[in-house]
């Protein structure tokens, strides 16, 4: 029997569910989350238990084209006027910072319709339409990588998680990118229904019930010639580089930088969002992974080749930023 406070067995009926979808939305955003919700309602009527009524809607009904060119049939929001819902999905949109203009009055509704609804939930950059909303102040959330800094500049007081699949503050939920929207969703499911069920689901849509690691999965390197300044290009080739060395302090990259200490250690955060410190161990982290799917060395050699030392250094952080171990992270990904 699972712990979770939020798991009642057999508790009440079906629970209504809401895909609001909007023009020029993301298609997975709508859709990957659907399809957890259907398979969850399918594997609960196969034990006589109530599963999910999946409505997908839209301020008008009709319609509603996505930012890929499907377009997909919604009912009207007023046909749900003194409905009881359950949940609110909301996806994102690969355009966000333009589309959310013209969603006013959507987010209006979806302001006085959170107050009802059980939990309010968003996939992507639908992070922005909860803030837009209101329901983010002051509160812990998650977005798409590419949009974290575009969420901070325009919702200042949203205490944004930049590494986390999702992220539950009280009654709502934020998602990173995309396919995170599958993630949230099985959390969702598992918080109704408890771990068996989120883990058929997850069978059946062959994913990760909970999946090693954050959104920060990709390439460090990359994100960090995506940032608006080159300022520290140089610097991060030459990390790469030396990553096996043990002195690579705030006071050595700060040299290599040309730097003072403090100075380096202001402007590289906030040009980069994370420590000197956080940065170095990100990249580690990223060239274990590489080494430990693509080569055959021992876990030891992995750990000393990569600056951390010894395997239990390198087995607490992959433990800290993926919820694996090293060795079952090679033996889910090696090649």
């Amino acid at each position: 029997m699972t712990s979770n406070p939020d798991f009642l067995p057999g508790s009440g009926g079906p629970r209504t569910v809401l895909f609001v979808a909007f023009p020029d939305m993301g298609l997975l955003d709508l859709t990957g989350p659907q399809t957890v919700f259907w398979a969850a309602s399918k594997a609960l009527a196969e034990r006589g238990v109530p599963g999910y009524v999946r409505h997908t809607v839209s301020l008008d009904g009709g319609l509603v084209q996505t930012a890929e060119g499907v377009a997909l049939q919604t009912v009207p929001l007023a046909a749900f006027k003194g409905v009881k819902v359950d949940t609110l999905i909301i996806p994102g949109s690969p355009d966000i910072e333009h589309v959310l203009a013209r969603l006013e009055p959507l987010t209006e509704w979806l302001r006085r319709k959170a107050k009802s609804a059980r939990r309010t939930a968003s996939v992507c950059s639908g992070t922005f339409l909860l803030a837009q909303a209101g329901l983010l102040h002051g509160r812990r959330a998650a977005t798409h990588w590419a949009m974290c800094d575009l969420l901070s500049e325009r919702f200042p007081s949203i205490k944004l998680d930049r590494d986390a699949l999702f992220v539950r503050e009280g009654p709502v939920w934020t998602s990173a990118g995309v396919s995170a929207g599958l993630d949230l969703c099985l959390a969702l499911v598992e918080a109704d229904h408890g771990h068996d069920i989120a883990m058929k689901v997850a069978r059946e849509l062959v994913v990760f019930l909970k999946r090693p690691g954050g959104q920060s999965q990709f390439s460090e390197l990359l994100r960090s010639q995506t940032q608006d300044s080159t300022t520290f290009d140089e610097l991060h080739l030459w990390l790469a580089n030396n990553l096996g060395r043990d002195d690579l302090t705030v006071e050595t990259l700060a040299e290599k930088a040309r730097m003072s200490p403090r100075n380096f250690a202001r402007v590289y955060k906030q040009k980069t969002g994370r420590t000197p410190a956080k940065a170095v161990e990100v990249l580690r982290l990223e060239a274990a992974k590489r080494l430990l799917e693509e080569s055959k060395r021992n876990v030891d050699q992995v750990a000393r080749m990569c600056g951390f030392g010894n395997e239990e250094r390198m087995r607490v952080t992959f433990q800290r930023n993926l919820s694996v171990s090293p060795r079952d992270y090679r033996k889910r990904f090696a090649t």
